[in-house]
């Protein structure tokens, strides 16, 4: 959920800056788009990109080779995901209230 909210939140702002069309799911590419537009993001881009590593397996059960994600994140991880999510929610709501 924190990759979602990462990437929901990053697409929210390239879209009030006009873009019309903004696809994909990599958080570290949207804030590489977004940082086109304001460099604030290119700094974030390189805090919140792990989050792009829990995209697949923390949503399948089979996107774990040999595992499955209950095993695999813990308490910590959840924090710290949580933790860059609200990082990134923060920036933006900061650039939408400009």
């Amino acid at each position: 959920m924190a990759q979602q909210i990462a990437e929901k939140a990053l697409k929210a702002y390239l879209y009030s800056q006009g873009e019309e069309l903004v696809v994909g799911h990599s958080v570290e590419e949207l804030c590489q788009w977004a940082a086109e537009l304001d460099p604030a993001f290119k700094r974030l881009g390189g805090e919140v990109s792990i989050l792009d590593n829990y995209y697949i397996p923390t949503r399948y059960p089979n996107g774990l080779p040999a595992s499955i994600p209950a095993k695999v994140f813990n308490k910590k991880a959840a924090t710290d995901a949580l933790a860059l999510a609200e990082k990134t929610l923060s920036l933006v709501r900061k650039k939408l209230i400009k």
